[in-house]
């Protein structure tokens, strides 16, 4: 009804192209306007001022000879000074935008490796925007932002890449497990030698402790028993050390049954033995 009347409507973030007799006349920005037709007066169509986004995806080669999928993400909208050659400088911008990112993408990521385009993925981007922005510019268009949003190179590069990546790390996994063996071996031998000089010092401090206490008990026993030597008092010691020790071995749960002599000669005899053995081992 309104548009019998000469009336139109122009939404917000939107503005519509006047024409009169089929030429541009002006720009109608968001909100009422009379239009009347009946003078040759029309409207040739509208144009968004919103954000648009346009993904492209190019493939090309890198420097070392691998195929990548680059997918750019590129945002762009028409301006409302330069709306009148938004709309009749360009018949498809979509698809002048995808040609500009192609001709950017392909001639940047082929001077670089695979790993380069990976890190440089800003530098890639700026480059696109620098050029789509000195192009856009003169048919009426801004670019609000480019982003190189994925890089997908072949999956079997992509698997090769995952298994180079997974034995480095089992490599770095393998050198620290046998480091920390390593170190857990050092200490084990420090704390046993410790442990061995400690046992060593007991051993010695127990012998003599029972060095000393033989010399107190044989200068004791020789003043308190008159016309007795240090030999009798040897001998008595050591035969009393001799049942004390086959008094221990008929204790165990796990000792089997002994024969010992006796006799009264079989204990001089032991005495002897004991006492020869250890003269032996001294001077030994």
């Amino acid at each position: 009804m309104g548009q019998a009347f000469g009336l139109i409507q122009v939404d917000q973030s939107t503005v519509a192209i006047k024409e009169s007799f089929g030429k541009f006349d002006e720009i109608l920005e968001p909100g009422c306007h009379f239009l009347p037709w009946c003078i040759g007066k029309q409207i040739a169509g509208y144009l968004s001022l919103r954000v648009q986004q346009l993904d492209v995806r190019c493939e090309t080669k890198t420097k070392d000879n691998v195929f990548v999928n680059v997918v750019a993400s590129v945002q762009y909208r028409a301006l409302a000074e330069k709306a009148s050659d938004a709309f009749y400088r360009l018949s498809n911008t979509r698809e002048q935008i995808q040609s500009y990112v192609f001709d950017v993408i392909r001639a940047s990521v082929p001077k670089m490796n695979l790993d380069d385009a990976f890190e440089q993925k800003n530098e890639i981007a700026k480059a696109v925007e620098d050029e789509l922005e000195k192009a856009m510019s003169m048919y009426g268009y801004e670019i609000v932002q480019t982003l190189i949003v994925d890089i997908e190179p072949d999956v079997h590069v992509k698997r090769a890449m995952n298994e180079i990546n997974a034995a480095a790390r089992l490599r770095l996994a393998a050198t620290e497990k046998a480091e920390a063996e390593k170190i857990l071996q050092i200490k084990r031998a420090e704390g046993d030698a410790e442990s061995k000089y400690l046992a060593g010092l007991g051993i010695a401090r127990q012998r003599q402790a029972i060095v000393d206490g033989l010399r107190e008990s044989v200068l004791a026993f020789s003043e308190n028993v008159p016309g007795t030597s240090s030999k009798d008092v040897m001998d008595m010691v050591l035969v009393t050390q001799y049942f004390d020790t086959m008094k221990e071995i008929g204790a165990s749960s796990k000792s089997s049954s002994v024969f010992i002599p006796h006799g009264p000669g079989a204990v001089r005899d032991i005495a002897a033995q004991i006492r020869d053995g250890q003269l032996q081992a001294s001077l030994l």
